[in-house]
C-alpha cells in the first residue's frame, strides 16, 4: 500500500522512527512529509541522519504561528501532496497540529488514516493537544492504541472495536533501538562532567507552564530548593521558547544548570543515567518509565496514567511543596516496576496490520 508518513516535530520523528524502519526493511512503497511545525526540515536533517532514517520527500516549512494559522497552512500543504501522490493510507502520530491537519486533509480526500498512539486522554480541554488527539481519533480508520487502557477509552467514546488495535507504544521500540545508536555516538556525561545517578534532569516547555510567570517561577523555585537539599546538579536543557519566557518574565534559574538543547542521542543518554527526572513532557514520562528512572510530572494531570499505576511517576502540579514531596517519594522508590507500554515491536505490528498480515 502506498503510505504517507506525516510528521512535523522531533518527538514525532522519534516515535515514528520504528515504523519508518519497518517500512524500509520491507522495501515498502512509502514517503515522508515533513511539515516544519517546530523546525525547518534543514534543521532536522541531522536528526534524520543520526537516526539513520531516509529523508523527507516533501518539506512544507510552515513555521510557527497561531494554532489556527499553523493548522491551516499544514492542511493546505498536505492536501496538495496527497492529491498528487494518492496514497492508500496516511500515518500520523500523537497530538500536534501536524497530526490534526494531516488527518483532516486525508479524511476530506477519503484516504484511510492510521493514528499511532491513539486513545490518550488528559481530560483537560484547555490543552490544545487534547482537542487534537480527540478529533484525530474520531476521524481515523486504524487506531493504534498503546495499551488496553487506551483501547477502553476509545470504546467508551463510541469508536468501533474493529478499528482499534492494541500494538504497544512505538516509544518503547524507539528507546531500545536508539539507545544502542546513542551509545555509539560518544558519552555526553563525560562532556558535561556528570556522574551516573548523581544528577537530576529537568524539562519544562509546555505552554501552561512557561507562559505563566507565577507558575514558571514556582517550578524554578522548587527546583532550586531541590538542588540545595540533595546537593546534586539539576540539568535543564532549555527549549528556546522557555528561555525567551524566562528572560521576559525576569525569572532567575538560581542554582539550576541551564544548558543549550541537546540532540536526541545526548538527551537519551542523560535520561538513562539520571537519578530523577522532572518534566512536563508526555514523551519523557514514557521514556523515564521504560528506562526505570523515577519521574515527577510538573503538570496538573497526565495522559500517561499507566506510569502512575506502575509506580514510575507522580503528578506534582506546580506547587513547590508538592514538587519536593513527590521528588522525595520517588527517590525512595525501588525502580523495579514493569514497563506498561509494550515489548518493543509496536512498529512491526502496525505495518503488519496495515498489510493485512495474519
Amino acid at each position: 500500500m502506498h503510505t504517507a508518513i506525516i510528521l512535523g516535530t522531533r518527538p514525532e520523528i522519534i516515535k515514528l522512527s520504528p515504523v519508518i524502519r519497518e517500512l524500509a526493511k520491507r522495501e515498502a512503497d512509502y514517503f515522508i512529509i515533513h511539515t516544519g511545525q517546530h523546525y525547518s526540515y534543514n534543521m532536522d536533517k541531522v536528526f534524520f541522519e543520526q537516526l539513520k532514517l531516509p529523508g523527507a520527500k516533501y518539506n512544507l516549512e510552515v513555521g510557527s504561528g497561531s494554532h489556527g494559522e499553523q493548522t491551516a497552512k499544514i492542511l493546505t500543504g498536505v492536501e496538495k501532496v496527497l492529491v498528487s501522490e494518492k496514497p492508500g493510507v496516511v500515518l500520523v502520530e500523537g497530538d500536534t497540529n501536524t497530526v490534526l491537519a494531516g488527518a483532516m486533509a486525508a479524511s476530506k480526500l477519503h484516504i484511510k488514516i492510521g493514528h499511532v498512539e491513539a486513545g490518550l486522554r488528559s481530560y483537560d480541554r484547555q490543552m490544545p493537544e487534547e482537542i487534537n488527539r480527540i478529533l484525530t481519533d474520531h476521524c481515523s480508520d486504524y487506531l493504534f492504541a498503546p495499551t488496553e487502557k487506551s483501547k477502553t477509552i476509545l470504546l467508551g467514546e463510541g469508536i468501533p472495536n474493529e478499528r482499534i488495535y492494541v500494538t504497544g507504544n512505538t516509544v518503547v521500540d524507539a528507546v531500545y533501538q536508539n539507545l544502542r545508536l546513542a551509545r555509539d555516538n560518544g558519552n555526553i556525561l563525560n562532556k558535561l562532567n556528570l556522574k551516573p545517578k548523581e544528577y537530576f534532569l529537568v524539562t519544562v516547555h509546555r505552554q501552561e507552564n512557561v507562559d505563566n510567570a507565577v507558575r514558571f517561577n514556582s517550578i524554578l523555585r522548587a527546583l532550586d530548593k531541590l538542588a540545595s537539599i540533595y546537593k546534586l546538579p539539576i540539568c535543564y536543557p532549555i527549549h528556546p521558547r522557555s528561555w525567551k519566557m524566562m528572560t521576559e518574565f525576569n525569572l532567575s534559574p538560581g542554582s539550576i544548570t541551564i544548558m543549550d538543547p541537546l540532540d536526541y542521542f545526548g538527551f537519551l543518554q542523560l535520561e538513562s543515567k539520571a537519578k530523577l527526572i522532572l518534566t512536563d513532557s508526555g514523551g519523557v514520562q514514557e521514556e523515564a518509565c521504560i528506562l526505570r528512572v523515577p519521574c515527577v510530572t510538573l503538570r496538573d494531570n497526565t495522559e500517561r496514567p499507566e506510569t502512575l499505576e506502575v509506580g514510575a511517576n507522580m503528578v506534582a502540579e506546580a506547587f513547590p511543596d508538592k514538587i519536593l514531596e513527590c521528588a522525595h517519594a520517588m527517590l525512595l522508590k525501588i525502580n523495579d516496576w514493569q514497563n506498561p507500554f509494550g515489548d518493543g515491536h509496536a512498529g512491526k505490528r502496525i505495518i503488519s496490520i496495515l498489510n493485512g498480515d495474519p
